[in-house]
């Protein structure tokens, strides 16, 4: 088992992640989990989540908003230089957990930020020269995302029960927030319904990906993007905090020697094409 959660990763994954999840933050922070501005005059309908009661967590108020944004923003992008990624990483981490906690206690809890929370408190763990620490980190991100899907098929059987793949979910959600190409497909019989099991059926079956390489693992990523594509452009759900961390199941270390490679062989070239 400690095979498994400790297998060796290249810790240029580990720093290429870290660049894409600390520089998507400030878009979460002003688009996605944006109403935390508005709340900033409002604590009538502030109803903390259960870690915001424990640590006893103030509402939005107006001063705590801003500086919390600037704190989160500024250590991500220390962070994402690579430059005191431990020191800067925690602070980023500690900073959105607070954030997030604020999100959700005005209204739905959106499970799309777990494996985000995750990455963001596993990444300051990796030092420059741990490929095991840096394959720990990459498996607790990879955990948290199927975990995300999981879990989600769980709660619909939990709180739906089997009436969530065969009754009119879909079609109720189309209804609500349906883009032109979801009532094309809302028109075309038994579709929806077809749909709600492709969709069970697949979270329940996401662990899979946790165990298969090659190929295979290739295929499972593929099935998540296509799987959050169609939902998006049916009833406009994204889920992009989620799906920056599928990027955890990618040889995201390629990306830098690829982009090393060309520049040494640019650089090459116009060394040869110099006269000598």
């Amino acid at each position: 088992m400690s095979r498994w959660w400790f297998s060796p990763v290249p810790v240029r994954r580990i720093a290429v992640l870290r660049v894409v999840v600390y520089l998507f933050l400030p878009v979460d922070m002003l688009l996605f989990t944006g109403g935390v501005w508005g709340h900033t005059q409002t604590t009538s309908v502030y109803q903390p989540v259960l870690l915001a009661r424990l640590l006893h967590l103030p509402g939005a108020a107006q001063p705590l908003v801003y500086i919390l944004f600037a704190v989160v923003v500024c250590a991500g992008l220390v962070a994402a230089s690579g430059r005191l990624p431990r020191l800067a990483g925690y602070v980023a981490a500690f900073g959105y957990l607070q954030w997030a906690m604020l999100a959700m206690s005005y209204g739905k809890v959106d499970h799309d930020h777990l494996a985000l929370i995750v990455t963001l408190f596993v990444l300051p763990s990796v030092s420059r020269a741990g490929e095991q620490a840096a394959g720990w980190a990459v498996r607790c991100v990879q955990v948290a995302v199927v975990a995300t899907y999981f879990l989600s098929a769980y709660a619909k059987i939990r709180f739906g029960g089997w009436e969530w793949p065969n009754g009119a979910t879909f079609q109720w959600a189309v209804t609500r927030r349906g883009t032109f190409f979801g009532h094309f497909v809302a028109g075309v019989p038994g579709l929806l319904l077809i749909g709600q099991w492709a969709i069970l059926l697949f979270e329940a079956a996401s662990p899979i990906a946790l165990f298969v390489r090659g190929r295979a693992l290739y295929a499972c990523v593929a099935a998540m993007l296509v799987f959050h594509l169609v939902t998006w452009s049916l009833i406009t759900i994204h889920f992009l905090p989620h799906v920056i961390c599928v990027a955890a199941f990618l040889p995201l270390e390629r990306l830098g020697k690829r982009a090393r490679g060309r520049a040494t062989g640019q650089t090459g070239a116009v060394v040869r094409d110099q006269p000598v």
